[in-house]
């Protein structure tokens, strides 16, 4: 963008109390973090995550904020139902492989206006054109996954969604940014081959077999709005859900 001096790699970068506030709001919803679970003491969070503990702190009074955890003097930290408050964060299923977890991080590779191409399947409007993003995903800092995101044209707007103000949280960014809720998602899982606009950073050629996802995503008002395509390495990384 004109005038912006910052590195691809930073615009967009959450603060690192809310990367790991998405982590485990992440955990919460997913089910990794069950009702009535105890976190670790603080100061162990705070190593674990390689930050100060104050930091830590910030993190989990933006979960008790969300009404996700109960923050008990003298007792510690413990997880509420918080089904109900997790909404768009529950819905990232990528965690490490082997281990669970991690850090979810995104780099913003491509962003432009352009026609929907033939084969995705309907994401609302008749307007023949979307917004294609393009992703690098990393967990613990370490490259996992490629996305490519279809945003329905019906919410351009030139000033709301941007490089620059396109957060790591991109379903953060669609709430603060264009007033647009992700309420449910359809997700189909298979396999395929790595597209040829993989970066370098991934550390897999072109059409190296993948674990593949592609999901509709729906709006506040049930009308379908997103589809996405995500490319991730299985030895890296695994697709993991908890139903109910």
């Amino acid at each position: 963008m004109p005038g912006d001096t910052r590195d691809a790699s930073e615009q967009g970068a959450l603060p690192t109390y809310l990367r790991i506030a998405e982590e485990l709001t992440i955990d919460i919803g997913g089910g990794r973090l069950g009702e009535g679970d105890k976190l670790p003491p603080e100061r162990q969070m705070a190593a674990d995550f390689g930050v100060a503990v104050a930091t830590l702190r910030k993190a989990l009074q933006v979960l008790a904020d969300r009404g996700l955890i109960d923050r008990r003097q003298g007792s510690g930290n413990y997880v509420l139902g918080g089904k109900s408050n997790v909404g768009t964060y529950a819905l990232f299923r990528l965690e490490r492989n082997p281990g669970g977890g991690g850090l979810p991080t995104a780099r913003l590779l491509d962003m432009a206006k352009m026609t929907k191409p033939a084969d995705i399947p309907d994401i609302g409007t008749t307007l023949p054109f979307g917004i294609r993003m393009r992703r690098l995903r990393s967990l613990s800092a370490e490259p996992v996954a490629l996305e490519e995101i279809w945003l329905d044209g019906r919410w351009h707007d030139d000033n709301g969604l941007t490089p620059r103000t396109i957060s790591e949280s991109l379903y953060r960014t669609y709430e603060e940014r264009l007033f647009l809720k992700i309420r449910n998602v359809e997700d189909r899982i298979s396999a395929a081959a790595l597209p040829d606009w993989a970066p370098e950073d991934l550390g897999l050629a072109p059409g190296h077999m993948m674990g593949y996802v592609e999901r509709r995503a729906f709006d506040q008002y049930g009308a379908p709005c997103e589809f996405s395509r995500t490319w991730f390495d299985p030895t890296r990384a695994r697709y993991f859900a908890r139903v109910p």
